[in-house]
């Protein structure tokens, strides 16, 4: 509050007309930090997912983030609450969820189309396998106990419910041993849904059928006798030794390696690989009878003893049912290369005579972290030409092509190679590396994007085999698809190899609008290809200033033009001019002064003249004009420190307020209005250039230490303000601790001063350095005076500022912090307003020279942190929610609708012709792989759903207890919640009306009737056995055709009128057994009445 107060002094007596500023009038609220725009993957990545119907992928990382990426620039951040690794990561198929499971066992759904959790649980064991069932809500879940749950997510509720069915590897009666918890659940596409394959560490199979809650297949048993196989080349025929016995063997990968999904593959921690054949599913006692060495085969891809762990089994089916490409890392001996390796399998004889007809290892970039393919994962089929994402660290990100791999395995050249197409990001930060960038923000409604000049369209990677980059999904904002639309703000970034790329970034998908490759037509520049190390745009000409570390300045003009292009090259000793063929050539003039890495470049207000700072300590100032220099500082004067800021503010002549004369560096005349340029060098001395001249008297700070930046902050003039008596006589009579001796003088000579310098005296400078903030008036900074009227000392180390604006005048300051904090602070008083972080937006720690790529313009930053990109609004109101309106969709509700449709077609329907090719004209991509004809080939997805939906909501084993309740209880946090009593519905009412009797006579006379017909109706037959009552829901999943809207809605009534009529039902008996109650109290109570009035030996 005090250095409040002394500003305010400072302030009402800096000027010769009273000033009225709204200190601190940027609030808290104001502050709004969202992180809206984010490009590139983390470098903590560790998992992948993939939704082939949407055409997306997500990424999770180790602390907590999660990074989906889709088609054309449309890429989202998921933050969650926990900075934990991600076990597990899987979409629920084309719904719009996305569901995680970190290392704390919390489960959490995430909404794409609003970008936030949804829903979150914490499980109360250690959860070891998790699996979604594909195109359903159902979720999967077995935990270290050995038990296996089954949850389901409630879209509309936006909750987890954990629904009754659950079993145990005891209460299924496989063994009353301990086989350790669940590494792995399948579940099996049979054509009732029923059925789910359950592995335990121990090496323990179970194909459990959830419907007759039993298990139809086990395998894995110690005393199992099996064939061995060995794969080490690429032409090797899988021979069968000397059977062996299977010792106890810890399973670590699985996965379905059949289009049918009859065959398990497994992996082991020991390296091998097994392949079961659970298509002879049985009964537990026929399998001990059959010898079932023929249906398991092992296949190992090293003969030396120590092998790695087999990490991750993929496949991906062939046109052939029992062909495929089995994707494998791990298995190979220890100390081996980090390769990917695909088999080519077939055994079309059947599994005994397994033939392995090619090998690839895919040397991997990195260190592998995981692997994806791109078929429907889970689906039954897939897609037969299924390409392969690859993820190692340090967050590279691979796609293989099925062509590519294919064609290596068929050449036959032992362990080949093959160079996958990596992830571009839409603005590169690492390959190449960006050393500077700028973010810029437009006039408003002045620049179209076809005003701008095409120079160089983005490059195009040539791509593998020409591979196809397979994300697709997500839907632009409505102004981002706009092909001619107004620029509002640009995002200029300099590379090391020198390039420049420009980018529209009005919009939340940034959208690139040319490369420079600073190469000019026909003219030799040396040096052309040094790191770019400043950059900046002159908004009312659309110019563009670009420095190197050699000391070249380019000058480019990135607004088309008609005119008779030349080319100007200016060195310290000649001045040349070009023409060039008028095409795409937009450089202007290349100047080459000096042989010192250029520091800071800035152009004054209207473009006439750019300010050139080097690393030397000179300045140089050039005419834009006639692309030459005007005025370049003498390093014999001292000035020899890097320049750090500059900074140019308008002005009428202030010469006379320079203490005198001799402070002068020469005595070129300077015109009346014009702009004087403040510079800051890095050993913290403060100068100023005012035309052609220099004032050699610069402010000094009394103790040393390291600038940051430097800005001139005006102060808003009025009116003065009308003050009681008494409290202006206080304020003149006041001393003003912070002013300089001689303000006092000068405040004396209004006449002198009136129209000295009128805007730039009313302004203040601040110095951001490292350890401090320091206020100074304008004017005792041109008089050389070090006296400062607001300083705040800093807890730690700074490294970045800048200024934003509100109402179109500077309000705020930003200051990041070495520690990866950030503090909002109100101009001009500099108190805080508000704290964050980088870790709490991002999750992002501080790197050194992370300032180098920060920028900001009018509340926003941009910055780069290794492969990441990220925008930052800091301001709440208007402009952010037109920002956060325009954000891209993660879900297209077209496509999921148009593949919902497709996928509940009945088979006999999806014959018919133009049905099923418009339908997949609209599912950008999306294909239906043929699934084995392995049942009733009218079972659609959604009958199977309802039966699954069916089946979980009771007990496999039902408590004999007429008590015992099979309702679903909602998931939370609190650990009481399995106490709480729960819910009837009112479907699971039963109404026990009155059945009307029937005689003796007429009901054996209705049976020998009945048994007529059946006996006509089977041809005489009498061993036929009794029909199965069907429920409602089975009924109505076996014939009812793909409904409309108004069916729906016509059943939907229905169903509310059967509710009302049983509701009504339910009242009469409830009033009937109430009066039976009632009449049989009364009679219990008269009874007590005559039983206590006769004695015990009446009775």
């Amino acid at each position: 509050m005090f250095a409040k107060r002394l500003l305010e002094k400072a302030i009402q007596h800096h000027g010769h007309a009273q000033l009225n500023v709204h200190h601190g009038n940027l609030e808290s609220k104001d502050i709004d930090f969202q992180a809206y725009i984010h490009y590139g993957i983390p470098s903590t990545a560790s998992i992948l997912a993939f939704d082939p119907i949407q055409r997306l992928l997500a990424i999770g990382t180790l602390d907590g983030r999660i990074k989906v990426i889709g088609g054309d620039g449309i890429e989202g951040l998921l933050i969650s609450t926990d900075q934990l690794p991600f076990k597990h990561l899987e979409f629920l198929q084309n719904q719009c969820f996305l569901v995680s499971l970190s290392n704390g066992n919390y489960i959490q759904v995430w909404n794409l189309e609003s970008r936030s959790a949804a829903s979150c649980l914490q499980w109360e064991s250690n959860i070891t396998a998790f699996s979604v069932i594909s195109g359903s809500s159902f979720i999967y879940i077995g935990d270290e106990c050995g038990s296996l749950s089954v949850l389901k997510f409630d879209a509309e509720d936006g909750k987890l419910l954990r629904l009754p069915y659950h079993i145990t590897a005891n209460v299924a009666g496989i063994s009353s041993l301990d086989h350790g918890p669940i590494v792995g659940v399948l579940h099996q596409h049979c054509p009732t849904g029923n059925r789910v394959l359950v592995a335990y560490q121990s090496g323990l199979l179970v194909l459990w059928d959830v419907a007759e809650a039993q298990a139809v297949f086990v395998g894995g048993d110690n005393d199992l006798q099996l064939k061995e196989e060995k794969v080490d080349s690429t032409s090797e025929v899988l021979h069968n030794p000397t059977g062996q016995y299977l010792g106890e063997k810890e399973i670590s990968a699985l996965c379905w390696a059949s289009s049918d999904e009859s065959v398990l593959a497994v992996g082991y921690v020991d390296g091998d690989i097994l392949f079961w054949n659970t298509s002879n599913a049985s009964s537990r006692k026929t399998q001990e009878a059959n010898s079932l060495s023929s249906n398991v085969v092992r296949l190992q891809l090293s003969s030396e003893e120590r092998r790695l762990p087999i990490v991750i089994l993929q496949w991906s089916p062939l046109k052939k049912s029992h062909n495929g490409l089995l994707f494998i890392y791990g298995g190979d001996q220890i100390g081996s290369d980090e390769l990917l390796t695909v088999l080519n399998l077939e055994w079309s004889s059947g599994l005994g005579v397994l033939k392995c007809i090619g090998r690839a290892d895919v040397t991997l970039a990195g260190s592998f972290a995981d692997m994806i393919l791109t078929s429907g994962v889970g689906m039954p089929g897939g897609n037969h030409d299924a390409d392969v994402f690859v993820l190692t660290n340090p967050g590279k990100l691979h796609l293989y092509d099925h062509a590519c791999l294919y064609n290596l395995m068929s050449q036959q050249e032992g362990k080949a190679t093959i160079s996958g197409l990596e992830y571009e990001a839409v603005i590169p930060t690492s390959n190449p590396v960006m050393t500077v960038a700028k973010l810029i923000k437009l006039p408003t409604g002045e620049c179209l994007i076809t005003d701008l000049v095409e120079t160089s369209p983005a490059v195009t990677i040539p791509k593998p085999g020409n591979t196809k980059w397979p994300l697709t999904g997500g839907v632009p904002g409505e102004l981002s698809t706009t092909k001619k639309h107004m620029i509002e703000r640009l995002y200029i970034s300099g590379y090391q190899d020198g390039s420049v790329r420009i980018c529209d970034a009005t919009h939340p998908i940034l959208s690139s609008i040319c490369i420079l490759q600073r190469e000019v037509q026909e003219v030799q520049v040396a040096d052309s290809s040094a790191p770019v190390s400043s950059l900046d745009l002159c908004i009312s000409t659309l110019s563009l200033a670009v420095g190197d570390d050699r000391g070249l300045v380019y000058i480019y003009n990135l607004k088309k033009s008609t005119e008779t292009s030349s080319f100007h090259l200016v060195t310290d000793s000649n001045h040349e001019v070009h023409a060039l063929p008028q095409e795409r050539e937009n450089c202007k003039a290349v100047f080459s002064l000096l042989k010192s890495p250029v520091q800071v470049l800035l152009f004054a207000n209207d473009g006439s003249k750019l300010a050139v700072g080097y690393q030397c300590g000179q300045v140089n100032v050039l005419d834009m004009n006639s692309f030459s220099p005007l005025f370049c500082s003498d390093s014999s004067r001292g000035f020899s420190s890097p320049v750090i800021s500059m900074t140019w503010k308008s002005c009428s002549n202030i010469s006379n307020l320079f203490k005198t004369p001799k402070h002068r560096e020469t005595g070129v005349p300077v015109t009346p209005a014009d702009e004087v340029l403040f510079v800051l060098t890095k050993d913290a001395k403060v100068f100023i250039v005012e035309g052609r001249m220099k004032s050699s008297g610069s402010l000094q700070l009394k103790k040393k230490s390291s600038p940051i930046s430097m800005y001139v902050i005006e102060v808003e003039r009025s009116a003065p303000s009308k003050q009681a008596p008494d409290d202006a006589s206080a304020k003149e009579s006041t001393p003003e601790e912070g002013q300089a001796p001689n303000d006092s003088h000068d405040t004396k000579q209004p006449s002198e001063d009136s129209h000295s310098g009128d805007g730039i005296l009313d302004s203040f400078v601040l110095l951001c350095l490292e350890d401090s903030l320091q206020l100074y008036s304008t004017k005792s900074v041109i008089q050389g005076n070090n006296k400062t009227i607001c300083k705040v000392k800093h807890a730690k180390r700074c490294c970045w500022t800048s200024t934003f604006k509100k109402d179109e005048a500077e309000c705020g300051l930003i200051l990041l912090y070495q520690t990866g904090d950030i503090e909002i602070r109100s101009l001009p008083d500099l108190e805080l307003v508000r704290e964050s972080s980088l870790m709490s937006i991002l999750r992002w720690n501080y790197k050194a020279k992370i300032d180098k790529t920060m920028s900001s313009d009018c509340g926003q930053i941009a910055m780069v942190n290794g492969g990441e990109l990220a925008f930052i609004s800091l301001t709440s109101g208007e402009a952010n929610s037109r920002i956060l309106e325009f954000l891209p969709c993660l879900h297209d509700k077209v496509l999921a609708a148009a593949a919902d449709a497709a996928l509940n077609i009945p088979s006999f329907q999806k014959k018919k012709a133009a049905v099923s090719g418009i339908l997949e004209g609209i599912a950008k991509g999306f294909k239906v792989g043929k699934a084995a004809p392995t049942g009733d080939s009218t079972l659609n997805p959604r009958s199977t759903l309802i039966n699954l939906e069916a089946i979980f909501s009771k007990s496999p084993f039902p408590d004999p207890s007429p008590t015992a309740s099979n309702n679903q209880d909602v998931l939370s946090s609190s650990p009481n919640t399995d106490d709480k009593e729960p819910e009837l519905s009112i479907d699971d009412i039963d109404i026990d009306d009155p059945i009307p009797s029937t005689s003796a006579s007429s009901h054996k006379l209705e049976n020998n009737k009945n048994g007529t017909e059946k006996e006509k109706l089977f041809d005489g037959a009498t061993d036929v056995s009794e029909p199965r009552i069907r429920t409602v829901e089975e009924i109505r999943a076996k014939y009812r055709k793909v409904e409309d809207a108004s069916s729906v809605a016509a059943d939907a009534r229905n169903k509310l009128l059967e509710r009302q009529e049983k509701l009504e039902r339910i009242s009469r008996r409830t009033a009937e057994l109430q009066s039976g109650a009632e009449d049989f109290a009364s009679l219990a109570n008269e009874l007590v009445k005559t039983m206590e009035n006769r004695k015990w030996w009446h009775i």
